[in-house]
């Protein structure tokens, strides 16, 4: 169900939630935190769509907050969607439009519609604050979600990360590496245990995963590594693949369909993995379980990335 409510309030949109509960049956005591979704008018339903899925595994409110500046506006209003049941998963959602002067005080549009005693995490799908940890909405925030793939200059947004980072502080350029993070400790954790001399990571450009990993890498093992951004050909994009070099051999973990990667290594059989793209949905469920800060990322953005030289292509 889907309750439109132009030229409104926050407090009578927090008036029709508890009607809505009261009447309907739609209960928030389950809820286990509160989304914060900071986008543009017009690019709301994609990630509304990605909460509704996540929200299967993490119950929770969604507060989706599209601010129109005053200069893009001739009046100063706020209309207001509430969406819950079908329309909204396992969530209750509430979608906040806000014109002119009203969108000034964005915390204190979201306040007033926060879960009680639980946390808070903000999400910002495309273009994001220069330092997400001091923006009106990261402020409330025990987790703030970035995506630098979004970004007008994704590898250039890696530097920025470095720059602003803050404990608490996610950006689904690493959660996209899971998979491959994953997959290379476990090859690593296998005989002969030789040491890794060098690695190469190479991806389409302006993907800037790729960097991550190296910078990952690099940390992990000690060892240069180079970071390839060239048109490889393929007909999707993304991370191509990972080479390291050791005495006996190189391992290679090559990306050879959009859900297959192939493992090769000295005197073994070539296999080929799962290894699906990660969806939207898949990010943000995998940020939502853990919402105490990622050391490992932290290190990565802080220290790894200002060692990587992207040669691109």
């Amino acid at each position: 169900m889907i309750l439109e409510l132009p030229d409104t309030t926050t407090a009578k949109v927090a008036k029709e939630l508890v009607n809505l509960r009261e009447e309907g049956g739609a209960v928030a005591l389950g809820r286990v935190l509160t989304l914060l979704i900071s986008t543009t008018l017009g690019e709301e339903e994609e990630a509304i769509a990605a909460a509704n899925e996540a929200s299967r595994e993490h119950p929770m409110r969604v507060i989706v907050l599209s601010v129109i500046e005053p200069e893009h506006s001739i009046s100063n209003r706020l209309d207001a969607e509430v969406r819950v049941g079908g329309d909204a998963g396992a969530s209750e959602v509430i979608v906040l439009r806000a014109y002119g002067q009203v969108g000034s005080d964005e915390q204190g549009l979201v306040t007033g519609l926060l879960l009680p005693d639980t946390p808070v995490v903000a999400w910002w799908p495309g273009a994001a604050p220069e330092k997400v940890s001091e923006s009106p909405l990261g402020k409330i925030a025990q987790c703030r979600i970035t995506d630098a793939a979004s970004q007008a200059d994704p590898i250039e947004a890696l530097s920025d990360l470095s720059k602003t980072y803050a404990p608490g502080d996610a950006d689904f350029a690493w959660t996209r590496l899971t998979l491959w993070r994953t997959q290379l400790a476990a090859v690593l954790d296998q005989p002969p245990y030789e040491p890794i001399t060098e690695a190469h990571v190479t991806s389409t450009p302006d993907f800037p995963s790729a960097k991550m990993l190296a910078a990952w890498l690099q940390l992990q093992l000690g060892v240069p590594v180079s970071c390839d951004l060239t048109h490889t050909g393929l007909s999707w994009g993304g991370i191509h693949g990972v080479r390291l070099v050791r005495p006996s051999g190189d391992i290679e973990l090559t990306r050879v369909e959009p859900s297959v990667a192939r493992l090769k290594q000295p005197n073994q059989p070539t296999h080929d993995l799962a290894m699906p793209r990660r969806s939207l949905r898949d990010c943000l469920a995998e940020e939502l379980r853990r919402l105490d800060p990622d050391e490992v990322y932290g290190r990565v953005v802080t220290e790894g990335l200002p060692q990587i030289i992207v040669h691109a292509s």
